[in-house]
């Protein structure tokens, strides 16, 4: 059995003796040119010159393209077709590239791109939500709304009702390994494209598209990622279409990397949202209806907002049951850098806009928030079990009915269960005792604790991408050599995969090798992302050596007068008839009798139906839970904060690798907690970045970790047939983050007899300003 060991990720030794080779590091043809865009320093106008001639004059520089160069301007946007390679007139945000420098060096590009001059008129730029909103600046037609029951009924009748809203911040991705890509043009107009990316077929479709080219005569290859975290999955496609159009002018391999300051620049962050709501509730704490008002600033082009904003919406109930509720959604065109996906691609702002809310009620009915929270959760998932009718879902009516706000039944929830094991392996009612004693008698050092709930739909909202394929190859001397659509970017997906692939034929790990994602071996991906990854290739991958492994057993049966059903592939050895080979030999003997040790596989995910219009159906193949408890201290002279302890009880299924899934878990935490307490973006008036080095812009550091972090796992399987019943682990674990930021709400409430009403992130000086406001 290889499939639910805790077993080393397939690149660990590359990566701790230097030796992983990425994007840049792969050698390139002699006469290799390198890229750099001369970008703009205003962040709204009109260009209506640029002066080249010091550019051109640069040392190194080969050649130098505008957007008068290209015809047509290559199209890089993953959606709307609205992101032109180069400006072609209007200017929407300060770092759009204007144009294009090739060169003989990186340095030589970087320094040349630097000396332009531009002539523009400046305009005033759209930046904040306000500003957006009275200019009816944005995406989608309008808001996009979506109810459920009658809300202005139920909010009525409630017993009491309640009004807030929270600021919630964007995030710069700050994966470790640069956007990269490198172009080597061939015969006939063919391009090999080398990308840091998470879809590689994005790539070479917007290449093949910007060269005027049959996809077939792209290859778009991938080998492994220095971190991604969504920042890959679109914000790629500017670089590997500028080096092929570069290549192709030049004749020559053309490669590009952003330095981490034109990284922060040019591309886009994770959507930074406002929450407004109103929440009617009864005196216990349980929730009757929400009225929500999403607003998020999507910078100058639509990108992937779109399914940002929706996922933002259809996850505002979390762990929920709520009997009425309407999302009011305004995606906002302004003028700063295109927002893009970003791990839990909208989830994570919903879920906190919802944790604001049972937050805010707890403390309005003067009750311990995790008591409230339990109040309203959904029932946990018993066999046989039918969820309430939809006509439930009346004016006043405050029942459970196990449906969510857009009609998915939730059939696999845990967290009663989960929260309560947790709550009592971390000792929350004893600690949330000792931190009031602590409060008690400490005016300067305040202490604050949180327990909350994640539940995480696991699908791409966008159904069609909901499918894998696979590339299998097994050789006469029993070795395995595997493809599949899937990208590596640190998560291990290749190692999940490689282990699925090992089990299916009952053999050693050793045995198998997977090289890099290549659309010239597996076609039409999707991306790696919506934390599919081994839910969708690992069954691609079954599939595909299911068909070998069943070729090789019908031979091998027929060999030996026996039912092809009896044969066993296990121990590295295949068992038939009486007769026990190893591996090797079996393979060996199925290529003598000539059958084929080459199979593909594909997999669809299936009962997914969703109407986004509607904002009816359901979405999510299956939910992953989790809970997290989280203690902290903060200075009230100061503001300065640190996180003493976390606890982490998640669902992860039947999992494929515990050491990877845990390594995933206790990541994805304190990139969330980062996203939520230290990382800070800042735009000045002008709408220039100003947080775009690690100098000014603070993630998570090693010391920021909780010296106390217990990270344990759910081990029960996924109800649905996933790949061995295990549960995606990559974007849920980054919402454990927020029991961090409601820790921190708590000490602040602790401070006087008002909510505190904390914005996120909850710098030191955001706490500070919410401390003195309780005075």
């Amino acid at each position: 059995m290889n499939v639910a060991k805790p077993l080393p990720h397939e690149s660990a030794r590359l990566h701790v003796t230097g030796t992983a080779r990425y994007t840049d590091d792969v050698p390139a043809p002699a006469g290799c040119l390198h890229l750099a865009f001369g970008v703009s320093e205003i962040a709204r106008g009109t260009l209506d010159g640029l002066d080249l001639d010091a550019v051109r004059a640069a040392p190194g520089v080969v050649a130098v393209l505008t957007a008068e160069d290209l015809d047509p301007v290559p199209d890089c946007s993953p959606s709307l077709h609205d992101e032109p390679l180069l400006c072609t007139g209007a200017i929407h945000y300060a770092g759009q590239p204007l144009y294009l420098v090739v060169a003989d060096s990186h340095l030589a590009a970087r320094r040349a791109a630097r000396l332009h001059e531009a002539r523009v008129t400046e305009e005033t730029p759209i930046l904040t939500i306000d500003d957006a909103l009275a200019a009816e600046s944005w995406f989608d037609g309008g808001p996009r709304i979506w109810s459920d029951g009658d809300v202005d009924a139920a909010l009525d009748a409630a017993p009491h009702r309640l009004t807030g809203e929270i600021e919630i911040g964007g995030q710069e991705h700050f994966y470790l390994e640069g956007q990269a890509a490198l172009a080597i043009p061939s015969e006939a107009g063919e391009m090999h494209v080398l990308t840091s990316t998470q879809h590689p077929t994005e790539i070479q479709h917007k290449v093949a598209d910007a060269l005027g080219v049959p996809m077939h005569a792209v290859r778009s290859e991938v080998r492994r990622m220095g971190g991604g975290f969504g920042g890959k999955e679109s914000q790629g496609n500017h670089l590997a279409v500028a080096c092929a159009v570069a290549a192709r002018a030049t004749g020559r391999a053309c490669r590009m990397r952003y330095d981490r300051d034109d990284d922060f620049v040019v591309t886009g962050k994770r959507h930074d949202f406002r929450i407004a709501y109103e929440v009617g509730h009864d005196a216990e704490g349980r929730l009757h209806a929400i009225r929500f008002r999403h607003w998020t600033r999507c910078g100058w082009s639509q990108d992937l907002s779109l399914p940002v904003a929706d996922r933002a919406m259809l996850h505002a109930d979390n762990a929920y049951d709520i009997p009425a509720m309407e999302i009011s959604s305004w995606r906002l065109r302004t003028n700063m850098q295109s927002a893009t996906a970003f791990r839990g691609f909208g989830g994570p702002q919903g879920m906190l806009g919802v944790e604001r809310v049972l937050d805010h009620v707890a403390h309005a009915v003067g009750r311990d928030p995790l008591e409230v929270r339990r109040r309203n959760f959904y029932e946990d998932a018993a066999e046989g079990k039918a969820p309430a009718p939809r006509a439930l879902r009346g004016a006043a009516k405050a029942e459970k009915n196990g449906r969510t706000h857009f009609g998915q039944e939730v059939s696999d929830f845990c967290l009663n269960e989960l929260v309560e094991t947790l709550a009592a392996d971390c000792d929350y009612a004893g600690r949330r005792a000792r931190v009031a004693e602590w409060n008690a008698a400490n005016p300067v050092l305040k202490r604050g604790i949180a327990l909350t709930p994640v539940k995480f739909g696991i699908s791409f909202t966008l159904t069609h991408l909901n499918q894998a394929g696979a590339l299998v190859h097994v050789y006469s001397d029993g070795s395995i050599h595997l493809n599949h659509g899937g990208t590596e970017m640190g998560q291990g997906l290749h190692s999940k995969v490689a282990q699925v692939a090992a089990d299916r034929f009952g053999v050693d790990l050793a045995r198998v090798k997977i090289t890099a994602t290549d659309t010239g071996k597996v076609p039409n991906t999707s991306a790696t992302a919506a934390s599919s990854g081994a839910d969708l290739n690992g069954m691609a991958v079954k599939a595909a050596c299911d068909t070998i492994r069943d070729r090789m057993a019908d031979a091998l049966a027929a060999a030996h007068q026996a039912d092809p059903a009896s044969v066993v592939f296990a121990g590295d050895e295949v068992r038939v008839g009486g007769a026990t080979y190893p591996f090797e030999r079996a393979a060996a003997m199925a290529y003598a009798a000539r059958v084929s040790l080459s199979a593909t596989g594909f997999y669809a995910t299936p009962e997914i139906d969703w109407d986004r219009e509607a904002g009816q159906g359901r979405p999510f193949y299956y939910f992953a839970y989790g809970a997290s408890c989280s203690e902290v201290v903060i200075d009230v002279l100061t503001g300065e904060n640190r996180i003493l302890r976390t606890d982490i009880l998640h669902d992860a299924g039947a999992s494929l690798n515990p050491a990877l899934d845990l390594g995933q878990i206790e990541g994805g935490f304190v990139q969330g907690a980062g996203w939520l307490t230290t990382e800070e973006l800042v735009w000045d008036d002008r709408g220039r970045l100003r947080t775009h080095a690690p100098s000014t812009y603070k993630i998570p550091c090693a010391s920021d970790v909780p010296e106390m972090f217990d990270v344990a796992l759910w081990h029960r399987e996924n109800r649905q047939e996933t790949i061995y019943r295990s549960k995606a682990v990559g974007e849920p674990p980054f919402m454990h983050g927020i029991s961090a930021f409601m820790a921190l709400s708590d000490a602040v409430a602790s401070c006087g007899g008002r909510y505190p009403a904390l914005d996120a992130p909850a710098t030191a000086e955001r706490v500070l300003g919410a401390v003195r406001r309780m005075a």
